[in-house]
């Protein structure tokens, strides 16, 4: 069987003489967001008094429960801290990206609209079920 893992495309021979300048893969951080170092500890908090909110909903407690609104006042105001830090991260991944690339800058701006609208989601959840 032959080996298909990185072979030469057929007729190449070395480097090309007029190599094509690509955009790079990755631009690094200039500066950690705010909550970068605790954002995947304070994630499972969340995705944990989550789990636990929507279980209860769903074996039949109501949204007004103490149970579920224990949850959601542990772990909506984290969901909103580590959302408001997600999309600060992609809002300077999209403006360093603009001048290397404004596609990828512009998809990334794209998310930062997606993520605010998330936020807001979120923040309408967590006021209906402290409201019931």
């Amino acid at each position: 069987m032959p080996v298909l893992d990185r072979q030469a495309l057929p007729g190449a021979t070395g480097t090309s003489p007029n190599p094509v300048p690509r955009a790079p893969d990755r631009i690094p951080e200039t500066a950690p967001t705010p909550l970068q170092r605790h954002y995947i500890n304070l994630s499972a908090i969340a995705l944990i008094a989550g789990f636990v909110a929507i279980t209860a909903l769903e074996t039949g407690s109501q949204l007004g429960s103490p149970l579920v609104k224990i949850c959601v006042l542990v772990g909506g105001p984290i969901l909103l801290l580590t959302t408001g830090d997600a999309i600060l991260r992609i809002w300077r991944s999209a403006w360093a990206w603009m001048p290397v690339n404004r596609g990828r800058g512009l998809f990334r701006l794209s998310w930062v609209a997606v993520g605010l609208i998330g936020l807001l989601v979120i923040l309408g959840a967590w006021l209906l079920v402290l409201a019931a």
